[in-house]
């Protein structure tokens, strides 16, 4: 299938591996121009060598969590590219604990990384894809918005609170040409996985979920918005 968006400037952060890396390496190979960005420098550089094997691509070392850099990340994508298409907001998850074992600090912290972050991501990208009508914006968030996990408060709360702001958002952008989703996945084999140690069981490869991602910034899922994508081998188990 072409996903018909060859040409088009992709951003991705938290890039430099796991979700995120896989993410971007699915939109080169549909023939996206990316731009990521991550804070570790050497993981950085490993992902543009991989990516610069395909497509034209830009390394940002910066911390997306830092309120300035969602601005930063956008200009300096439109700079060197020109315009910007496409969006994959991600952030490393925040630590585990219980819900009455978490403090206030804990909790902003997690807000911040794991919902203001993808906002103010949006708010600086939507502008430049209406001046072509066309936008495509994908949170990687967590299967845990439809079923917490007891380990998880902080990212069940974060992530939930950024799934409300964008079921309110993709209706106000959809008349425009752009879509708004939610990737969420479940256990994948990446570090952060092996970090938390959740309950042992089948995990899915960070490069399939990669073209769930792509797909969902693709020409064909145009009329797909405000909904969550579900990627985590049939683990939740509610109806709604």
């Amino acid at each position: 299938m072409d996903l018909g968006i060859g040409g088009r400037v992709a951003l991705v952060t938290a890039a430099s591996k796991g979700l995120g890396r896989a993410s971007a390496i699915a939109l080169a190979q549909e023939g996206a121009r990316v731009v990521i960005c991550a804070r570790g420098a050497e993981a950085l550089a490993s992902a543009e060598s991989e990516l610069a094997g395909s497509t034209e691509v830009l390394a940002v070392a910066a911390d997306v969590t830092d309120p300035a850099v969602p601005a930063q990340l956008v200009a300096a994508a439109v700079k060197h590219f020109g315009r910007l298409d496409i969006v994959v907001a991600n952030a490393g998850g925040p630590p585990a604990g219980r819900a009455l074992e978490v403090d206030d600090g804990q909790l902003e912290a997690a807000i911040n990384a794991n919902l203001l972050t993808s906002v103010r991501l949006v708010r600086e990208a939507v502008p430049h894809m209406r001046t072509h009508g066309w936008g495509r914006i994908c949170l990687i968030t967590s299967s845990s918005i439809k079923q917490p996990i007891p380990t998880l408060a902080l990212s069940n709360a974060a992530r939930t609170g950024l799934w409300a702001w964008a079921k309110t958002a993709a209706t106000d952008l959809f008349p425009e040409g752009i879509t708004l989703n939610l990737a969420c996945p479940g256990s994948h084999a990446t570090d952060r996985m092996k970090a938390i140690s959740l309950p042992p069981g089948p995990m899915g490869e960070p490069a399939d979920f990669g073209k769930v991602v792509a797909f969902l910034c693709s020409e064909p899922a145009n009329f797909i918005s405000g909904s969550t994508v579900l990627v985590d081998g049939g683990r939740s188990v509610g109806l709604v």
